[in-house]
């Protein structure tokens, strides 16, 4: 291990680096089983978020001047990774979005809260008493966010009125039902015989009040003051065009424009058109794109009849993939991934889908929600390209491989690159299709729904935020060139809203792969191996998009 004149190695760094992004945010640490953050919440604060920031730019700088003098691929990597962390780190807390941040959305603080919480497990009485301690901190992490709140309104950086009414009812919701409070779900400890006692007498008389006090905060003084529709983009706000270009930079990891963006969604929306018109003439008998969008929204057929079909139809589709994976990939996964349905709580306000990653110490396995919502309104074509995309060989392969390196420091392993991430859960999409397992042209057609829906979020992310775009703008855009249904389609766009430049990752991180992939080709030619390319991709944890460019490009001359 290199080191450089100030004693600064590459783990070093890393570690520093990872134990700073756990300080900003101690329910991801939790989440994936690191102790020492097990009672905590973030600290909301601008004064926390400024020193997180200088801390972080500090270790980037120091990372830059190492990777001057360090000969070692392998370091050089960390490295990179260390200085893109720092900066992306820097480019979120600059968009200030905790200050207007106000939704249904898990990216929202409040439920946030109600989205992960329920996704801790307390397998020892010393963990399951930090999180009555962290259920008692509730409070204060809330009135850390309405001070943040409070401040950004004064400051011009407004809410969106309807999203801020979506949070009122989705916290309505959770009040009006404490019987079925998710905070009460998870099992306590078999060394803590009163933990469900204590747990439900926290709940009563610490969070829930909190939470109340919080909802009635949002209705009295930011539902009236918000956006309106026609606004919902930051662009709207004061340095909003500077945020969403750092936002952009951070989630795609590379320095592409919002309006390079823009347009490569566009041109990917009119290529998407001929598939379109292959495929739905072999399945509808016609080759208009709007009659083939009518027909896969309308027809009965393509509904499911509950919840449970749809749940049943996701767990095959998985073990479909789980079948067919030895043939294209070296490396895999020693769990496998779970299939559960949204909670009913928080499911209007949540996506068709999402994946939670498995815990360090394997005590939570990695786990597929599927949104059941709603169920026989959303189009049951999409069922096998979404878990293909967030459970096998999509997320559930990245990130439990990736938890698994434990040759690498821990920031390698869990680093935060939506464009890697989510560009690989895109890219297995069409891997699946290469991989024969699709059903058939219908679930072909669901492949292509959400293509249309990861290139329409190129034009519409922007559109939002760049170029003014309204609420109905987004709808009308994604009506227009996606078959989705409109439940669908309501709830993406409000997400983009409430998320600015997080929808960007996906398409610019499968693009990047596939380029990648194609320049591995043309350089091996015959030579070229499918599973070692996946196991290059996959072995190296999350990279941004230029390091994963070079790590490929050192495997094919090595292999050449």
């Amino acid at each position: 291990m290199e080191t450089g004149r100030d004693g600064d190695s590459a783990t070093g760094l890393a570690d520093e680096m990872i134990k700073l992004m756990f300080a900003a945010e101690p329910l991801g640490a939790t989440l994936l089983g690191v102790p020492g953050y097990d009672e905590l919440l973030s600290d909301p604060s601008e004064e926390a978020e400024q020193e997180l920031r200088a801390k972080g730019l500090a270790l980037g700088q120091r990372a830059d001047r190492l990777a001057e003098s360090t000969v070692d691929e392998g370091d050089a990597v960390t490295l990179a990774v260390v200085a893109q962390q720092a900066r992306a780190q820097a480019d979120r807390i600059d968009a200030r979005a905790v200050e207007y941040t106000i939704s249904d959305f898990f990216a929202a603080p409040a439920s946030g809260l109600l989205s992960v919480l329920p996704m801790l497990t307390f397998p020892d009485a010393q963990r399951a008493e930090a999180f009555l301690a962290r259920l008692r901190a509730v409070p204060e992490f809330l009135d850390g966010v309405v001070s943040r709140h409070r401040a950004g309104l004064a400051a011009g950086r407004t809410p969106v009125a309807h999203l801020v009414r979506g949070a009122i009812a989705h916290l309505d919701r959770y009040l009006a039902d404490p019987a079925n409070d998710p905070l009460l779900r998870q099992p306590g400890p078999e060394d803590y015989p009163t933990f469900a006692q204590d747990r439900e007498r926290v709940v009563a008389e610490v969070v829930r009040p909190a939470l109340a006090a919080y909802r009635d905060v949002l209705a009295a003084e930011f539902s009236a003051a918000g956006r309106p529709e026609e606004k919902s983009g930051i662009c709207w706000l004061p340095d909003g065009e500077a945020m969403y270009a750092g936002l952009s930079r951070a989630h795609t990891s590379t320095e592409r424009s919002p309006e390079e963006l823009h347009q490569t969604g566009l041109d990917l929306i009119a290529k998407l058109a001929e598939e379109y018109r292959e495929v739905g003439s072999r399945v509808f008998g016609v080759t208009d794109l709007a009659d083939i969008f009518e027909r896969m929204r309308t027809d009965p057929a393509l509904r499911w009849q509950d919840g449970d079909e749809l749940l049943d139809a996701a767990r095959s589709a998985i073990e479909r993939a789980e079948a067919a994976a030895p043939a294209w990939f070296g490396r895999m996964p020693s769990t496998r991934c779970q299939v559960e349905a949204v909670p009913a709580a928080e499911a209007p306000g949540q996506p068709a889908a999402y994946y939670m990653m498995p815990s360090l110490d394997g005590k939570r396995p990695g786990v597929y929600f599927a949104n059941t919502y709603q169920a026989h309104e959303r189009g049951r074509q999409t069922s096998e390209a979404t878990a293909f995309h967030e459970a096998v060989p999509g997320h559930h392969f990245q990130q439990a491989i990736s938890l698994e390196l434990t040759d690498l420091p821990l920031l390698r392993r869990c680093a935060d690159v939506n464009a890697y991430s989510e560009g690989w859960g895109l890219y297995c999409e069409r891997l699946a299709d290469e991989m024969g397992l699709y059903s058939g042209d219908v679930d072909r057609l669901g492949m292509l729904t959400l293509d249309s829906m990861r290139a329409g979020r190129l034009v519409v992310d922007t559109g939002l935020h760049i170029k003014g775009w309204s609420r109905q703008q987004a709808i009308d855009y994604l009506m227009a060139n996606t078959p989705m249904a409109p439940v669908e389609i309501v709830a993406e766009v409000d997400r983009y809203i409430a998320a600015p430049g997080q929808a960007l990752s996906y398409m610019v991180g499968r693009l990047e792969i596939l380029r990648i992939r194609a320049e591995a080709t043309r350089a091996l030619g015959d030579r070229f191996d499918i599973k070692a390319f996946h196991d290059v991709v996959l072995g190296g944890g999350p990279l941004p998009l230029s390091v994963l460019d070079e790590v490929v490009t050192r495997w094919a001359r090595a292999s050449a």
